[in-house]
């Protein structure tokens, strides 16, 4: 058995709020084991036989779409992954004092070209890294401030779709599953 993490996107925003209870309910419904979830902003962790995340990704998208009425884009990493997301090191002035480090999960790694172009958008207040499929941003400064997002040049990559969660809350989560860092 391997120890996953379904990282939802858009799971409790705007007029969709579904009570944690339901959403585990869901995924023990597909036939997952020790299923908990994390805060509610759709982290759900769980152990599974599956091997091919790819397929398990589709199966829960395809499941949640039917039972909820809508998308869930769902993004999965195995314990060992969120570890080594929480091990790299992307940025070597580390988490700002009046910021964050944020990371985006992608289904697939952004093509070199793209992440390039995404790393060379950087700006006085965002910096970027992509290291696998995994998308890191180091903001100084609120989230609802950052602009960075809807500048031209950022918006002319056409990045794929990507749920983004804080450093703190993947820390926290690790420490509340033993996950090992």
């Amino acid at each position: 058995m391997t120890r996953c993490v379904a990282f939802l996107r858009g799971i409790n925003l705007g007029k969709r709020r579904l009570p944690m209870t339901e959403l585990k309910r869901h995924f023990e419904d597909m036939g997952f084991a020790d299923v908990a979830t994390f805060i509610a902003s759709g982290n759900v962790v769980f152990t599974t036989s599956a091997r091919d995340l790819a397929k398990l990704e589709t199966k829960i998208e395809s499941h949640l779409a039917k039972a909820l009425g809508y998308a869930v884009d769902t993004f999965l990493r195995r314990e060992d992954e969120v570890a080594a997301v929480l091990t790299a090191k992307p940025f070597t002035d580390g988490v700002p004092k009046n910021g964050s480090i944020y990371v985006f999960f992608l289904k697939e790694p952004l093509p070199a070209v793209q992440a390039k172009a995404l790393c060379a958008c950087a700006t006085p207040t965002d910096q970027f890294c992509v290291i696998g499929r995994e998308l890191y941003w180091r903001r100084e400064g609120g989230v609802a401030d950052a602009d960075i997002w809807t500048t031209p040049s950022v918006r002319a990559l056409k990045l794929p779709t990507m749920t983004m969660r804080n450093i703190t809350s993947l820390q926290k989560l690790a420490v509340k599953f033993g996950m090992t860092v």
